[in-house]
């Protein structure tokens, strides 16, 4: 069974840095697709960013030149490095794979604030 766990939120101020980290475990395919998502209050989840066991990334256009997604193949850990933090960035945020089947993270709690 797989499992994923998120680490790394907590409050930064604006302008501010945070790296998030997704931590593996079980039985996963080395083909594979991981990504972050979020979901702030009132709002639906919105995929952040993508990247593929070929290491293809992609980002939403909201935090283009700002986040940066990456993986560890060695320690099974997806990261998410985020720089010039805006409060509209403030959600929890969550990994998933796609392969064995859809799985998703806990999330972790970014709140970006003043």
């Amino acid at each position: 069974q797989v499992q994923l766990v998120e680490s790394g939120g907590g409050l930064v101020q604006p302008g501010g840095s945070l790296r998030l980290s997704c931590a593996a475990s079980g039985s996963i395919p080395s083909i594979n697709t991981m990504a972050w998502y979020r979901q702030a209050p009132g709002k639906q989840r919105e995929l952040v960013a993508t990247i593929t066991s070929g290491g293809r990334k992609n980002y939403v256009d909201s935090v283009m030149g700002r986040f940066t997604i990456s993986k560890d193949n060695a320690k099974n850990t997806l990261y998410l490095h985020m720089n010039s933090l805006k409060p509209e960035d403030t959600a929890v945020y969550y990994c998933k794979l796609d392969f064995p089947s859809v799985s998703w993270g806990q999330g972790t709690q970014v709140t970006v604030s003043s």
